[in-house]
C-alpha cells in the first residue's frame, strides 16, 4: 500500500516562504504525475501546482512566478517551494501522486493527509 508523508506547512507572515515536501513510500515502482492540492476555508480543492513525468510544469495562475514545484524519482519525493507567501494562499496543502507499485506493478491514485499553510497579513 503506498503511503505519503507530507511536511513542511506552518504559519508565516506575508512575504515569507515555506517549502513542502511529501515523500512516497509502498514498493514504488515508478511516480507519474506528481502535484500539490490546496483547500482554502469554505471553499472546494483547487489544483496549485503539477509536474509530470517528463518534467512538464503546470501551475494555478495565481501563483506563477512565486512557486516551484519539483521532484526526485529517486528519493520518490515531490516538494513545492512558496515564495512571496499572500494570505489567500492560507490553505490545508494536500500532496498527489499517480505512478505504479508493488510486485505487479498496479497503478496507484494517493493522497496525503494534507499539511496546513497559514499566511497572516
Amino acid at each position: 500500500q503506498v503511503r505519503l508523508v507530507e511536511s513542511g506547512g506552518g504559519s508565516v507572515q506575508a512575504g515569507g516562504s515555506l517549502r513542502l515536501s511529501c515523500v512516497a513510500s509502498g514498493n514504488i515502482r515508478s511516480l507519474h504525475v506528481t502535484g500539490w492540492y490546496r483547500q482554502s476555508p469554505g471553499k472546494q480543492r483547487d489544483m496549485v501546482a503539477e509536474i509530470a513525468l517528463n518534467g512538464v510544469t503546470t501551475y494555478r495562475d495565481s501563483v506563477k512566478g512565486r512557486f516551484t514545484i519539483s521532484r526526485d524519482d529517486a528519493k520518490n519525493a515531490v516538494y513545492l517551494e512558496m515564495n512571496l507567501l499572500k494570505p489567500e494562499d492560507t490553505g490545508v496543502y494536500s500532496c498527489y501522486v499517480n505512478g505504479t507499485a508493488g510486485y505487479y506493478v498496479r497503478s496507484f491514485d494517493s493522497w496525503g493527509q494534507g499539511t496546513q499553510v497559514t499566511v497572516s497579513s
